[in-house]
């Protein structure tokens, strides 16, 4: 339902505010603008088609930003930025490792371990730091600096990940797992395994978000990257991502963040309230949740009629 809801609201903003369209730079500020939410909504998603969720894909993606940054500048322990990219990474993959490890080795709830995380390395970036870090290496800015090889980053991501999941064993496995756990493990799916990839995966494209967004504004300011979690689970969503595991596509899901951030970006132009910004995206959220429920009802009652 995702493109044919996105070219309404296309048209609602062509004619609402047509400046969004006409306007040359807003373009290309909101495209710009999208690729931090779009990789964090790639995390999210790959969690939520293996039947799990990720309320720490924004603290992971903030502390990989303030750890890094404080490593290659207060604390000039490297310079190198090949090295700097490397390292947000290893970051972000090893705190994504350790979310997974503990909900299939350790039985934890992916609500509450990633729940807490969340609060761990929200409150971890304000250890590191209570004040902005700038004049970091140019090399370390250039991916997120540079619209054109950050927008690049975002699309192979998604068009990578797409193929990896749509034609090999591994995509296969991830969607079995969401679909049916036991049913996986049965079949002789290493369950734990993929458990810990998804997640391991999620934080990897979570750091890659931190470090586009460093790159967007120049420097790391403390608060980098919150409050982004939300409208990552409202874009999937809204792509047609289950919020029970394994059915709907990740591009359905690229879908999703072009369309909110479509929203934010005719609200900007239009000089609506910021705090009123969030709570039309709650709106958003809401009405993909009723959609999606509904959406679900329907298949239920079809089956059923099916069966009967």
């Amino acid at each position: 339902m995702i493109w044919p809801v996105l070219l309404v609201t296309s048209l609602v903003v062509l004619v609402a505010v047509p400046s969004v369209f006409t306007n040359v730079p807003t373009i290309r500020l909101m495209v710009y603008a999208m690729v931090p939410l779009g990789l964090i909504v790639l995390a999210e998603s790959i969690c939520l088609l293996s039947g799990h969720f990720d309320l720490s894909v924004g603290s992971i993606a903030g502390f990989s930003a303030v750890f890094t940054a404080m490593v290659m500048g207060p604390w000039g322990v490297i310079s190198d930025p090949i090295l700097g990219i490397l390292l947000i990474v290893a970051v972000g993959s090893f705190i994504g490792m350790l979310n997974g490890v503990f909900i299939a080795k350790f039985g934890v709830n992916p609500f509450l371990q990633t729940l807490a995380f969340l609060i761990i390395f929200g409150g971890g970036k304000l250890a590191l730091t209570t004040q902005p870090v700038f004049g970091l290496p140019e090399g370390f800015l250039l991916p997120g600096g540079t619209v054109g090889v950050a927008v690049g980053i975002l699309l192979a991501s998604f068009l990578v990940i797409s193929v990896m999941f749509k034609y090999t064993n591994f995509g296969r496995a991830v969607y079995a797992v969401g679909s049916d756990k036991e049913s996986a493990r049965e079949v002789g799916i290493n369950v734990d395994g993929i458990i810990i990839a998804v997640y391991t995966m999620s934080g990897l494209f979570s750091a890659l978000a931190g470090l586009m967004l460093i790159g967007f504004i120049g420097g790391v300011p403390p608060d980098i990257a919150d409050d982004m979690v939300f409208p990552a689970f409202a874009a999937a969503i809204i792509g047609g991502i289950s919020l029970f595991g394994g059915r709907g596509k990740l591009m359905g899901a690229f879908g999703g963040v072009l369309l909110l951030s479509l929203i934010q970006t005719s609200l900007n132009v239009a000089g609506t309230d910021p705090t009123i910004i969030g709570v039309v995206e709650g709106f958003v959220l809401l009405v993909a949740i009723l959609l999606y429920t509904t959406k679900a009802r329907l298949r239920q009652r079809i089956l059923s009629a099916e069966v009967a």
